[in-house]
């Protein structure tokens, strides 16, 4: 095997056995807790006693240091770690945000006594945070919010309002980027900060934004007033936009832009193999979902990789946000086409029909949220030096 091609496979002996572990305690867990694959799980499965018991078992927190409670390993670590809960459907939105946007933002921004009180609680799996980006008049132009942060004796007063926060009704805090100074037309991005807020802070207002499914994972936030004090400043006044950008990398590259669906096209490619000789049409239709599959994972652990080495590949993984999602949200449907060629009373059809309707009622989110796509080609062409 090529060193180029085994970099991309993150099979390493030390990552092989990290993987080998998640593998026993998720096949355990699930056997005592009884909790089943869902399509999306990263945001609409939230479970905070599973959430703990991941943390108990050492698997949050990799690349958070011993010192703050965590593993101490590196971001390949957790990219095999993050890719074996996706791929089961496993029950993670808890803690999700937290470990994978919030941990390393205090690692490179916070303070010492953030990183001494907010770590060990997220290695824990007992810490839950919410991202307060998007706007009503702001979302994929980030550039555009226009949440104020004035400031005060001893801090700083929030008003203004985000919305899409995923998860904030049930989240200890909201990361919010703000403006710590008016719009200035020529440089749209200059005069954000970020800040650390708790959701019980006197003048939050959280309203649900419900599905068509019922599904509460979306909500509203109105900061009326909301005083913030100087220790819970994230990073530098004025340096928001940067911080923002780096976290971002984080959140568009991951497995969570290409697995969402796995559980069910696992699940459906199971119940296709029970059915014995399959058709052409069908054999290929397979074939294709599992290329692509195979092609967009390279390209997220090449990402993974950069990172791993420093680096801040943030046009990569806005391209791989934009396939990835892509990819989920069209296999949706072709998992419906592969279904209607299975009979109706054949055994197991019924769960992969239920997989199947949860993954095409979320598939219009795969495109939006992290960014919309069609927003992330220009930032890919302006990072090419293209207008």
């Amino acid at each position: 095997m090529s060193d180029s091609f085994a970099a991309l496979c993150v099979n390493e002996p030390e990552l092989a056995t990290l993987r080998g572990a998640l593998r026993e305690f998720l096949d355990a867990d699930r056997a005592e807790f009884g909790w089943q694959p869902r399509v999306d799980a990263w945001l609409s499965s939230w479970d905070e006693a599973f959430s703990a018991r991941l943390g108990d078992a050492g698997f949050l927190g990799l690349t958070i240091p011993k010192q703050y409670g965590g593993q101490g390993l590196g971001h390949l670590h957790r990219y095999v770690v993050t890719e074996e809960l996706l791929a089961c459907g496993a029950p993670v939105a808890a803690h999700w945000i937290a470990d994978r946007q919030v941990g390393p933002g205090l690692l490179s921004y916070g303070t010492e006594e953030q990183r001494q009180r907010i770590l060990p609680r997220i290695a824990a799996g007992r810490y839950f945070s919410a991202i307060g980006m998007s706007e009503p008049q702001a979302g994929s132009d980030l550039a555009a919010a226009m949440m104020k942060a004035v400031r005060t004796d001893g801090g700083w007063v929030l008003s203004g309002t985000k919305v899409w926060t995923s998860g904030a009704h049930l989240s200890h805090q909201v990361v919010v980027l703000a403006r710590t100074s008016p719009l200035d037309a020529d440089r749209r991005h200059a005069g954000f900060t970020q800040f650390i807020v708790p959701t019980d802070s006197p003048g939050i207002d959280i309203s649900p934004i419900v599905l068509m499914t019922g599904e509460h994972h979306f909500n509203e936030i109105t900061f009326n007033e909301v005083f913030i004090d100087d220790t819970n400043l994230l990073g530098e006044v004025g340096d928001g936009w940067r911080q923002v950008t780096a976290e971002l990398s984080f959140e568009r590259s991951g497995p969570e832009r290409i697995l969402s669906t796995a559980p069910m096209l696992t699940a459906l490619a199971r119940l296709l193999a029970g059915q014995g000789d399959l058709d052409r049409h069908t054999c290929a239709a397979v074939g294709g979902l599992l290329a692509r599959v195979i092609s967009l994972r390279q390209l997220s652990v090449s990402v993974a990789r950069a990172l791993a080495g420093g680096q801040a590949p943030v046009n990569e993984a806005a391209l791989v946000k934009d396939l990835g999602t892509r990819f989920e949200q069209e296999s949706a449907d072709l998992a419906a086409d592969l279904l209607s060629y299975v009979d109706a009373g054949a055994d197991g059809r019924e769960h992969v029909a239920a997989l199947v309707e949860v993954a095409r009622v979320h598939a219009p989110m795969f495109t939006l949220r992290g960014g919309t796509n069609e927003v992330l080609r220009g930032m890919v062409a302006r990072g090419m030096g293209l207008r």
